[in-house]
């Protein structure tokens, strides 16, 4: 088998070859556990949140939409993942029950950087950037466990960016 690959392009010489390896994206690695939130903060955010079952594996949400909420990951798993452009998965993780999903978004009010998805039978609850909101203005010291999720999910994005 050829592990070399055409290098395309009318100033480059035809016969001019690349290793495969170049060519290939290495998938990150992320810790599934940096997803995890303090029993406290998912207990505060259940309060205020509609609860649902993944009668089939379901989008919750996707990679460059704007956030709409947070969602809380309560029995079961789901499959976060991240697609840039065309190109393959550059990850895909399975996070579990306690996990909260969509806090960079949320705390950025930038589109989610992330497709999740939640599988068959998963129970998730989800609480409305509203609803969010309020509930982080009301008891402020919240805020301290949100941001300890989303610490988390930058120390895990660098790990697995040593990786690389």
């Amino acid at each position: 088998m050829d592990e070399t690959m055409p290098l395309a392009g009318r100033a480059c010489n035809p016969d001019l070859r690349i290793p495969r390896h170049i060519f290939r994206r290495p998938q990150v690695q992320l810790d599934p556990s940096a997803f995890l939130a303090d029993p406290e903060l998912i207990k505060a955010l259940e309060k205020r949140a509609t609860r649902f079952i993944c009668e089939d594996d379901r989008v919750l949400f996707r990679q460059g939409d704007l956030p709409t909420g947070l969602f809380i990951l309560r029995k079961g798993e789901a499959t976060l993942s991240m697609n840039p452009g065309s190109n393959p998965n550059v990850f895909s993780c399975q996070t579990t029950a306690g996990s909260v999903l969509g806090v960079p978004g949320l705390i950025g009010n930038q589109p989610y950087s992330l497709t999740a998805v939640g599988r068959r039978g998963a129970e998730v609850s989800f609480i409305t950037s509203e609803d969010f909101n309020a509930l982080m203005q009301s008891e402020l010291s919240l805020m301290l466990l949100v941001l300890q999720v989303l610490a988390a999910e930058v120390r895990s994005a660098r790990m697995a960016l040593t990786q690389l």
